[in-house]
């Protein structure tokens, strides 16, 4: 439990963090993290989004003692990740997504057993949050299963119950649900939500690629690109943040010769779609009640519109805006 005086020291924070990779054999040093500076509340989840490359797993490393900075401060629950690194440690766990699972020869209990008396948990607690764990992630047929027999998914569903087995202060989410089928990571993502609201304090800092899952569970957002935090606040003012209005697909059937703007929006023409012999037409419109006078013009036009649907401004609308690429776009992942 959090005391009131921790309360009042943030969860994570960092200051003009940096790490510099020296470059092999004549090559230039990489930058990997150019002085972030980051707050995040006990209580919250907290999002950390960037295309490959941006940095984001060298903070998660840096937070986790696993790797030093070259400059800059980072405090966990307070303390300091150089010189107070087994403090550290004693609040935090990590999941990362397609971790090797390891230790192939245990089943899956003896695995999460294994690992709550690493973390010093006593037995009486250890057995049932163990089972309750297994039952979280759906494994409980699976609890005298060889890891080495798991598929792909079921292992990192075990290694995502291992992250909580210690009850943890503040939780790490790496990629969490990389490689878990959709109904997996749905009934991961609502695990986390409960777990963080059944007691104040409980923090989790999370990267992902997939926006849906960011949008799902962050109250806050930071956008990180080459090292350097571009923006950082709710989903719904980062997406307030970026030019909105409403995107708009229409079915027609053809594609009109020429017919590139229409009423001064441009176009962008999709696939095709030949069983029907329509194409998709896709625009945005800065104001949505325009989209009836759209039609309109575009039946003047003799453009006949088979479907219409609309959608307003994404995270990832956003993000691609405050980045100017996507999240598989840049160099290899730090």
């Amino acid at each position: 439990m959090v005391s009131s005086s921790e309360a009042r020291v943030p969860a994570v924070e960092t200051r003009e963090l940096r790490r510099v990779f020296k470059g092999s054999r004549g090559s230039p040093d990489v930058v990997a993290l150019d002085g972030v500076d980051l707050r995040i509340e006990h209580g919250e989840v907290f999002g950390l989004l960037g295309p490959n490359g941006a940095g984001k797993t060298t903070c998660i490393k840096i937070l986790n003692t696993l790797l030093y900075p070259t400059s800059g401060e980072a405090r966990v629950a307070g303390h300091d990740v150089v010189r107070d690194s087994v403090e550290v440690r004693r609040r935090i766990a990590l999941v990362s997504g397609g971790e090797n699972s390891g230790y192939g020869i245990l089943t899956v209990r003896e695995c999460l057993w294994m690992f709550s008396q690493f973390y010093g948990v006593p037995s009486a607690e250890a057995g049932p949050r163990v089972n309750r764990l297994l039952a979280a992630v759906g494994l409980s047929d699976l609890a005298k299963t060889r890891i080495n027999r798991l598929s792909t998914g079921q292992r990192q569903r075990m290694n995502f119950a291992r992250g909580f087995v210690s009850d943890p202060e503040i939780l790490f989410l790496d990629e969490p649900t990389l490689g878990m089928d959709v109904n997996a990571a749905r009934e991961l993502r609502e695990f986390v939500t409960r777990w963080v609201r059944e007691r104040a304090g409980r923090t989790v800092l999370l990267t992902t690629h997939y926006m849906a899952e960011a949008d799902q569970l962050c109250d806050r957002i930071a956008i990180i690109d080459r090292g350097r935090v571009l923006a950082c606040d709710t989903p719904a003012a980062l997406r307030r943040s970026v030019e909105g209005g409403q995107h708009v697909e229409l079915e027609v059937m053809g594609a009109p010769e020429g017919l590139s703007d229409v009423d001064g929006v441009a176009v962008t023409w999709g696939a095709p779609h030949p069983d029907r012999g329509t194409h998709t037409m896709k625009l945005r419109l800065p104001d949505g009640g325009r989209l009836p006078l759209l039609l309109r013009t575009l039946e003047e036009r003799g453009v006949a519109v088979r479907g219409v649907s609309t959608r307003e401004t994404s995270l990832e609308d956003a993000f691609i805006a405050i980045v100017g690429r996507g999240l598989d776009d840049g160099e290899a992942p730090k």
